[in-house]
């Protein structure tokens, strides 16, 4: 398939053999069902049929993509073996002779490049959190030190830090990260700009997770896969790779109706109906398609991964047929303005509260909490309100538009600099709703202030994430 410039080519679903009927369906399921889509893009034979952004969310923000990182690990990987800088029979050990234990387990000894691939490292549970706790950052040691209870490739169990290790392997092997690595070899060849991938404290990217693109990227790696490895001509991935990395390699469960059980490849899911993806927390997807000829690339900020892909197979897949539609131009028009009208909601409940300008501009000291923040202030300034959060070290300020979205950034996530749409409403005239989008993530973030005399009652929830506890507050006079 030929590519002229960094984009896919566009054209009808009905002239790639799918009615716009079935889109039309899925994005009502989608609706029904309350699964947060964020964005969509469908591709059959190689064109985009069907493509849209739940505004606020927009074709050129990239997205966090969770662990779909892994299946671009993996990759890179497939790539390295084919370069002959690594074998995926290599020892684990033999790529880390400094930080291996002294005594080295027979299990431990016999752990390939391959298992870490297939999250068959013999570990009874995932790795991550035991390596991130480590005081040096030597993530790849304490990896080595973790015992290892069952036989390589014996027992699947899903692990991060196995990932983790596939990246740094390839680090030492090739003296680059995973993304400089991918870049002239993956990215560049598929007009993938702008990708970032977080580092450990050791400065090798993670891995199993924190890979930043957009949908139209996921869309592009997807259909890469779908090509067998070739763009534009030009074989980027062997064929055998392709076949070996999507192929169940390890058995996850007993099939039936779950997608988690079909089987798993070297950092891909085997599904129901012939299909593998790549997937993330909170409906990160990139589904291939193989006997439909078809690639769906999806973000969202849902915890129900499962439910957004029984609505993919039960009103996409049986959609696809192998010859082409007459045009339905009745049905293309609804389409068309489903797409161009994706929007996730506004909360606007009352516009205002007379409680306004006696809160102005005041500060409340914040009880202990886990969170440790130690004081809010809200300072209304005409369709805005301006609210600076503090802890011991930071104060955060986010500008929130009355009942419509304002853009800016902030470091309140994690500390990183992240953008935000953010927006205010009245839930009742004590009590104000404070949203906050970070478009680049999944995460929405909705706290409740209560105002009573001169105290403050802050309740803070998550679209993804458990709800924080109870925080109390009262007016200071400093």
């Amino acid at each position: 398939m030929e590519r002229t410039d960094l984009h896919l080519p566009r054209s009808q679903p009905e002239a790639q053999g799918i009615h716009s009927a079935a889109v039309i369906a899925f994005l009502n399921a989608v609706q029904e069902r309350q699964l947060e889509l964020h964005s969509l893009m469908l591709l059959r034979h190689g064109q985009v049929v069907a493509e849209g952004w739940w505004a606020p969310y927009a074709s050129e923000i990239p997205h966090m993509l969770f662990s779909l990182s892994k299946s671009f690990t993996s990759t890179a990987i497939g790539i390295a073996a084919s370069e002959g800088k690594l074998s995926l029979e290599d020892p684990i050990v033999s790529f880390f002779p400094d930080d291996a234990p002294a005594e080295i387990g027979p299990n431990l000894s016999i752990m390939r490049v391959r298992h870490l691939l297939m999250m068959g490292t013999g570990h009874d549970q995932d790795t991550t959190s035991t390596m991130r706790q480590n005081d040096d950052g030597n993530w790849a040691k304490v990896f080595l030190h973790i015992p290892v209870e069952h036989v390589p490739g014996t027992h699947f169990v899903y692990n991060s830090g196995a990932t983790y290790m596939l990246s740094a392997i390839l680090q030492k092997v090739t003296g680059q990260t995973l993304l400089e690595y991918l870049k002239p070899r993956l990215f560049e060849p598929l007009g993938i700009e702008g990708a970032t991938w977080e580092s450990c404290p050791q400065g090798i990217n993670v891995g199993g997770w924190g890979l930043n693109v957009t949908t139209e990227d996921i869309a592009k790696f997807g259909q890469l896969y779908l090509q067998k490895g070739v763009w534009n001509d030009q074989r980027l991935l062997l064929e055998s790779w392709v076949e070996e990395a999507t192929s169940k390699q390890i058995s996850n469960g007993d099939g039936g109706a779950s997608d988690w059980a079909q089987g798993y490849g070297y950092q891909f899911w085997r599904c129901r109906h012939g299909v593998y993806r790549g997937d993330g927390a909170f409906g990160q997807f990139c589904i291939v398609m193989p006997e439909q000829d078809a690639v769906l690339a999806m973000t969202s900020g849902t915890n129900d991964l499962q439910g957004v892909m029984d609505a993919v197979w039960n009103h996409l897949l049986p959609a696809m047929e192998q010859s082409p539609h007459s045009p339905d131009e009745d049905s293309q028009a609804t389409l068309a303005a489903m797409l161009r009208g994706l929007n996730l909601n506004i909360p606007q409940l009352q516009p205002n509260s007379p409680l306004e300008a006696a809160i102005s501009g005041k500060y409340y000291k914040l009880e202990d909490n886990e969170q440790q923040w130690n004081s809010v202030s809200l300072t209304f300034e005409d369709d805005k309100v301006v609210v600076v959060l503090g802890n011991l070290d930071n104060e955060y300020r986010i500008n929130l538009g009355r009942g419509e979205w304002v853009e800016g950034t902030t470091r309140l996530m994690q500390d990183e600099n992240k953008r935000v749409v953010a927006s205010f409403t009245w839930q009742q005239e004590d009590t104000l709703l404070l949203t906050m989008r970070f478009i680049e993530t999944p995460f929405v973030t909705t706290s409740r202030i209560q105002f009573v005399g001169d105290e403050i009652i802050l309740n803070h929830s998550s679209n993804v994430l458990p709800a924080l506890a109870e925080i109390r507050g009262r007016l200071s006079l400093n």
